[in-house]
């Protein structure tokens, strides 16, 4: 008995389990605020929403990283555009890591859309939050002709 007893106090506890459902409405939610800071002009805000080592991997530029980089790229971003849209596809990932797949349209002052395309997001838990960890996206539309 006294075995019994001490390999059962000795099994390791079980994770508790993973629920992807609720990460995904996190990452919604997350989503959503970030368009309302667009729409608000509040680069700064959006920046905030990376981890403290994410890193955003936008068409035409090289990657841009730390806080004041991200704040100047996304403002770069706003005063060109007049909104966001941000549609999640899917995702995958565990307790520590999402990876989200979707797709973005940007409008201009008027609402007019003047850029469509699909993007990946590494999402990494960081203070109990979700956080834009890798953000990387491309355009659907076709390249300028020269």
């Amino acid at each position: 008995m006294l075995i019994v007893a001490s390999l059962v106090a000795c099994k390791p506890e079980t994770p508790p389990s993973f629920d992807l459902v609720n990460a995904k409405k996190e990452i919604e939610a997350a989503n959503k605020a970030i368009a309302e800071m667009f729409s608000k002009g509040d680069a700064a805000g959006i920046a905030a929403a990376y981890s403290k080592d994410g890193s955003a991997m936008f068409q035409y530029m090289p990657s841009v990283k730390g806080t004041e980089n991200l704040t100047k790229a996304w403002a770069d971003v706003i005063a060109t555009t007049g909104g966001i849209e941000l549609a999640t596809l899917e995702v995958w990932g565990d307790q520590n890591y999402v990876t989200e797949e979707g797709v973005f349209t940007l409008k201009s002052k008027d609402g007019t859309q003047v850029e469509k395309g699909k993007y990946l997001v590494l999402w990494k838990k960081e203070d109990g939050k979700w956080k834009l960890h890798r953000d990387m996206s491309n355009t659907d539309l076709p390249l300028p002709k020269q």
